[in-house]
């Protein structure tokens, strides 16, 4: 099979399963969409020109340009169009989802993205983005009208929580999520007044690698919630404020790394979003949804070929590429030189989510046995009591008690927890 028929192939049945999600397009509307998004994966780039040399049409390179130009300009996919394609293949049950912004320049030009996206292993997959059209940190407003614009489509009852950084605070903020019925788990600034004092005096005795949380639910950012701080061996101070227990605080927090691989994947270490020269903010949010869309085939199509063939893991205990990376090389190849067994979206994103899934209430039942433990091993410890006579006190008829026995009662007091692990009622 030739590179160009196999191409060809392939954009018919991604038109096909497009067409069945979004029955209200017209049929060469959806094949323009689809010989542009295999343009971008073949091309591994946004630039149109680039992206031109990768479709197969009977016409000149710059009429093909301009197709490129319209579909990102506006002609292609909207933001509803993404979702209603991407929601069906989110597994069931309650997503753990993220919010965080994505940013370059382009000469005088601040390209600026917020985006929140659902957590499905190591990589989070993009639902729903808001194109700011300034520099530097998003408003209040601008998180509200995004997290009530997925909220149409995905209720919060199947919110588990949502992780978000520092940037994300705001008094207004905080209690939309709450009246929303969103738990949260954001991370909060060193200077923020916590219970009437800064966060970073509250934890100011804090030693690298310990974890330490307040003992009571605290009034932070205009409602109650519970710290928890840890310190890392380079030295930066991160405190969380949260809905969540102490015990799942920290380990639902580290999946925030998760949306930073996908902006890698979109961005200088996959498909060169950055490279675009478009600096209108609705070409760049329309730009994006494509690539959400090629990143979730990419994602199928790499757990897919793991599953045959899984990574290899270096000596430090990570895998060698990541499944985006590994998925593409396995696409990419197919669509140039033909691969009769990949689908368009191969099977729901339901198998690697139920194995994470499995993976992490494990943990969790561990940790709540670990906590039940060492809770009845503290109780335990503070009701034996020691009991040592001495001879300080003798009894005599004639001159009555001497000192020579007594009894001294002691308690022993209660150990701290393991791996520098503290409850503390009280701030420093």
């Amino acid at each position: 099979m030739k590179p160009n028929q196999a191409a060809l192939t392939n954009v018919d049945t991604f038109v096909t399963y497009l067409k069945e999600r979004l029955p209200h397009h017209r049929m060469d509307r959806l094949r323009c969409v689809a010989e542009v998004l295999f343009g971008i994966l073949q091309a591994e780039s946004t630039l149109h020109r680039k992206i031109a040399l990768h479709i197969d049409r009977a016409a000149t390179t710059p009429s093909i340009t301009r197709m490129v130009a319209r579909v990102l300009h506006g002609a292609g996919l909207t933001q509803q169009d993404i979702q209603d394609v991407l929601l069906p293949l989110l597994p069931e049950g309650k997503l753990t989802l993220i919010m965080d912004r994505t940013n370059w320049k382009l000469g005088q030009s601040h390209l600026n993205l917020l985006v929140i996206g659902v957590v499905l292993g190591n990589v989070t997959l993009p639902l729903a983005w808001k194109e700011l059209k300034h520099g530097g940190n998003s408003e209040s407003r601008a998180r509200m009208m995004l997290v009530g614009q997925l909220l149409k489509h995905l209720p919060a009852r199947r919110w588990k929580v949502l992780i978000a950084d520092r940037e994300f605070l705001g008094q207004k903020w905080f209690t939309f999520l709450r009246r929303s019925g969103i738990k949260r788990c954001i991370r909060i600034r060193a200077n923020t007044v916590v219970d009437g004092e800064y966060a970073r005096d509250c934890f100011a005795s804090l030693e690298p690698g310990q974890i330490r949380a307040l003992f009571d639910k605290v009034w932070v950012q205009g409602g109650w919630m519970r710290v928890v701080a840890t310190l890392s061996p380079e030295g930066e101070r991160v405190i969380i404020a949260s809905d969540l227990s102490v015990w799942d605080t920290l380990t639902i927090y580290r999946q925030r790394w998760a949306i930073e691989t996908t902006f890698s994947a979109m961005k200088s270490r996959g498909l060169n979003l950055e490279q675009t020269h478009m600096t209108n903010p609705e070409r760049v949010g329309n730009l994006f949804g494509l690539l959400t869309l090629a990143l979730t085939w990419m994602l199928r199509v790499g757990e897919w070929r793991a599953a045959a063939r899984p990574i290899r893991v270096k000596k430090h205990g990570r895998p060698a590429v990541s499944r985006a990376r590994y998925g593409y090389e396995e696409l990419s190849r197919a669509l140039r030189w033909g691969g009769g067994e990949i689908q368009a979206l191969p099977g729901p994103l339901e198998d690697s989510i139920s194995r994470a899934r499995r993976g992490r209430k494990a943990t969790c039942q561990v940790l709540s046995w670990l906590r039940k433990e060492l809770l009845d091993l503290r109780r335990k410890l503070q009701q034996v009591v020691e009991i040592s006579f001495q001879r300080r006190f003798k009894f005599s008829v004639t001159t009555g008690f001497r000192r020579e026995n007594s009894a001294t009662i002691s308690t022993v007091p209660p150990p701290d927890f393991p791996n520098g692990f503290h409850l503390s009622s009280s701030r420093k």
